[in-house]
């Protein structure tokens, strides 16, 4: 699947979607967004797909929604700028599997957004950050304050009140970035660590996603929650593999790749 600005490739386990817009600094246009949101829920129902890489093609990861479209009116009954913004986000956020951002070059304003969706981000020295809805006089959108504040307390008021941009690492003591590595080395380590995350339950890391937000925004596991997850285990291939693979001294083969809805 492809479009003119996001791309999406499928090299099982891993699919990849990259900002393909370079000449701008890979900033997300009206159009980008929808597309973005189209690809996460694509990925999220491939069964090849075990783990999600969001890139930027070219020198930077993404210096945020194109602010020329911000504005702009459209036809009447048509979701704004905001809607697919938002939409695309809450599609990543939530993706059913691990999600990893890589960063290059520029990580500002929604491309900042878009790495604190995913769940884990590895960046390259000499990386900048930025949350700027300051330097706009707009307010972030509340969905997107959440997260930034979920991931870095307290921080994330620095970053909204000024709109700064801070280095990679300062970026990565304030825990806005998990790893930070020298440029040769960051594809190695992105090909391990999907490696890792494929050969782990999916079963484990889906649940786990969606109990660990539920904790970030409401301090704990609602019980239904927790009951529709058992039940998922129960009926699920992958505890046994897992008690046999260990038992026998092998790596797991795990199967388990879409929550059956009961």
């Amino acid at each position: 699947m492809t479009g003119t600005d996001v791309q999406v490739t499928v090299e099982a386990p891993v699919g990849t979607i990259t900002l393909h817009r370079a000449a701008k600094r890979n900033a997300v246009t009206y159009d980008m967004w929808a597309a973005l949101g189209e690809a996460c829920h694509v990925l999220a129902l491939d069964p090849r797909v075990r783990v999600v890489v969001l890139r930027g093609e070219g020198a930077h990861f993404c210096a945020g929604a194109d602010i020329t479209e911000l504005l702009a009116e459209r036809p009447h009954g048509t979701p704004s700028f905001m809607d697919v913004n938002m939409a695309a986000e809450h599609a990543l956020a939530t993706l059913p599997k691990p999600t990893v951002a890589v960063i290059q070059g520029d990580c500002i304003g929604g491309g900042a957004a878009l790495a604190i969706d995913c769940d884990l981000r590895i960046a390259v020295a000499g990386s900048r950050f930025g949350i700027t809805p300051s330097k706009l006089g707009i307010v972030y959108p509340a969905a997107s304050l959440e997260r930034a504040v979920r991931l870095l307390g307290p921080a994330a008021k620095r970053l909204l009140y000024t709109g700064d941009l801070i280095d990679a690492r300062e970026a990565h003591r304030i825990g806005l970035v998990d790893e930070l590595l020298p440029t040769d080395e960051v594809e190695a380590r992105v090909a391990q660590l999907c490696t890792t995350l494929a050969d782990r339950s999916l079963l484990t890391q889906a649940g786990t996603k969606e109990m660990v937000a539920a904790v970030l925004a409401h301090g704990s596991v609602p019980a239904e929650l927790a009951d529709s997850w058992a039940r998922e285990v129960a009926a699920a291939p992958d505890p046994e593999e897992g008690v046999a693979a260990f038992v026998e001294r092998r790596p797991p083969r795990f199967t388990w790749t879409t929550r059956i809805q009961h």
